[in-house]
């Protein structure tokens, strides 16, 4: 017989990791943020508004260690700076957040080409090169037993075509499923140095992102989704938790929905 600890307080603890979560002042960031602090992290968020990010992280620091880290991580200098505080506080990184992002709609006639630009620089660009520059720090929080941990968020708009917007979002779906293409790749590279790396594809939870179609189609996203409603946040704090410990710590390379089956739902709804 094992001797293992399967005691669900030992598997999904995070008690004494450090992990940094980008875009951690609002939406799924914030909900991931909560939950890697009650399950005993100490977590840094970012956020490009510093006033928002320390709000935040006073609010946050409820629940455990939440520290501001105000930095724009899709500009260069922004970035370096981020990772030279964080290398000033913290001897070792144990989880890696890359939750930043954006979103574009528009018609396909007059879709603007700088979108493309945009997105690919903040969705990808910047994720490739923070989880690149934190790659020390990570390996200094790396065992065989214990992994660190990189958690690349998605969206279910890089698995399918989104129909509930009932308008065009190329640049987006495209820049997601490239972020699911490069969290494999980075797992291929990083696997050696005991560094895991998962993405995951969010279907609607409440965000800034998505306060417009909530506000405008909110029966059109539950009636996309093959489970009826929305996420709630303790389903994207839940996937990150289990991600980010003991039980999660095999998981590797993997893009996985929290969508509610709206990703592979036969027959999407459109606004009409």
């Amino acid at each position: 017989m094992s001797d293992k600890n399967l005691d669900i307080n030992s598997l999904f603890s995070l008690a004494g990791k450090v992990a940094l979560v980008t875009g951690g002042s609002r939406g799924i960031g914030r909900m991931i943020s909560q939950g890697l602090l009650q399950a005993g992290a100490k977590v840094y968020i970012t956020a490009r508004k510093a006033q928002a990010c320390e709000e935040t992280a006073r609010e946050l620091s409820q629940f455990g260690e939440c520290i501001a880290l105000p930095s724009n991580v899709a500009e260069a200098d922004s970035r370096t700076a981020l990772c030279e505080e964080l290398a000033k506080r913290e001897p070792k990184l144990h989880i890696l957040v890359n939750n930043a992002g954006i979103a574009w709609g528009g018609e396909y006639e007059d879709y603007p080409e700088d979108a493309f630009d945009r997105l690919m620089k903040i969705n990808v660009t910047s994720v490739f090169v923070l989880t690149r520059n934190l790659t020390p720090l990570l390996e200094q929080a790396a065992t065989v037993e214990d992994p660190a941990r990189v958690i690349n968020i998605g969206s279910m708009d890089g698995l399918h075509i989104p129909t509930a917007h009932n308008t065009g979002t190329y640049a987006y779906t495209s820049s997601k499923a490239a972020l699911h293409h490069l969290t494999r790749h980075l797992a291929v590279d990083l696997g050696s140095r005991q560094i895991t790396v998962n993405a995951v594809a969010p279907g609607f939870f409440p965000s800034k992102m998505t306060d417009y179609i909530f506000g405008n189609a909110k029966d059109v996203v539950n009636a996309n989704a093959l489970l009826g409603r929305a996420g709630q946040e303790e389903e994207m704090a839940g996937i990150a938790v289990y991600l980010s410990s003991r039980a999660g710590a095999y998981t590797h390379g993997a893009v996985i929905p929290v969508d509610g089956g709206t990703s592979i739902n036969p027959q999407h709804v459109k606004q009409a």
